[in-house]
């Protein structure tokens, strides 16, 4: 049978057409491994369009190759036209990444500039101001928006300022909890930490100080008071004032209030022991334990506590038997 005309050189063309198409996949395949290896997005990106390519053209200029049209030439110089294309892609891709580092970013520039003023945006909205800063560091040195970023800048600084200065006074308003709690040693470990956290903030500044003012000012009402007590002869208020005034005052300080402690100590003692006999006598039994107890834990090494230690298990059982 006689060969059809143009049918060798479809089979040519066939040929040419799936070796050519089998390189350009493998090639395009490799640009992918590569770039997955090594992390590079360039060839991973120019690896995908060339196997997109070879997907989008290979179909139909087989069919045309093998088809064997009238005319063989056609076929082969359509298969040549996608194949020039598809090189010339390549070759494109192959020169931009023959650029510079710097010179791919200048090509790049606005796209770039767009992905940095979001990723500073995100930090501002973190308030991560010091990783802001360094993005706003490149968007002036390497891409040269030094207007943006000085208009940045100035966002960032405001923005850490008004978010610093509120939790400074947050903390300052714990603080001054603390010292109307009169919990004095929390209060320095408390204006410490804050010194520590905002060190740059004025208003950290004497917060020490602040809390050693405010004891000196309490232990100074507490004397004063307790001179009012002792002069107008309120012993039981002036006992309780003397209690918590030891716990502020040196031994130093204690000698100016010495003698006035002696006579307030004298005459709560001779109250107490007044009450007591009083109760004894009234038969109060109860009363008369409670006053005794209080004697022996106020007054433990006079000689009245001893009289009293002598008495005070009758009287609890008096007390417990009769229920006065």
């Amino acid at each position: 049978m006689a060969q059809e005309p143009g049918s060798g050189s479809g089979r040519e063309g066939l040929r040419i057409a799936a070796w050519s198409y089998a390189i350009a996949g493998l090639g395009g395949l490799g640009m992918v491994t590569w770039g997955l290896w090594n992390r590079e997005t360039f060839f991973i990106g120019a690896g995908g369009v060339s196997l997109a390519m070879v997907g989008a053209f290979a179909p139909v200029s087989l069919i045309r190759a093998r088809g064997g049209e009238p005319s063989g030439g056609g076929a082969i110089d359509e298969l040549r036209a996608d194949m020039q294309q598809l090189a010339q892609s390549i070759r494109v891709m192959g020169q931009e990444q023959a650029l510079s580092d710097d010179a791919r970013r200048v090509l790049n520039r606005k796209r770039e500039r767009e992905l940095l003023c979001k990723a500073i945006e995100e930090d501002i909205h973190a308030e991560d101001w010091d990783a802001a800063l360094i993005l706003v560091k490149e968007l002036a040195e390497s891409f040269g928006y030094r207007a943006d970023a000085e208009e940045f800048r100035t966002r960032i600084e405001t923005a850490r300022f008004e978010t610093v200065d509120r939790r400074v006074a947050a903390a300052v308003r714990g603080l001054d909890q603390l010292l109307l709690e009169r919990r004095w040693d929390r209060a320095g470990q408390e204006a410490a930490r804050i010194a520590r956290l905002y060190p740059d903030s004025p208003r950290v500044e004497g917060l020490r100080h602040r809390v050693h003012q405010a004891r000196e000012v309490y232990k100074a009402d507490l004397e004063r008071r307790f001179l009012h007590a002792a002069k107008e002869e309120r012993v039981d208020d002036a006992m309780d004032l003397l209690k918590e005034l030891d716990a502020y005052m040196t031994e130093v300080e204690g000698q100016r209030l010495a003698e006035v402690a002696r006579g307030v100590i004298g005459k709560a003692r001779e109250n107490l022991g007044a009450q007591f006999r009083l109760a004894v006598h009234d038969r109060r039994w109860r009363h008369a334990a409670e006053v005794g107890s209080r004697i022996i834990e106020e007054f433990p090494n006079t000689k009245m506590a001893e009289e009293v230690r002598g008495l005070i298990d009758g009287l609890r059982a008096k007390a417990a038997t009769l229920g006065a």
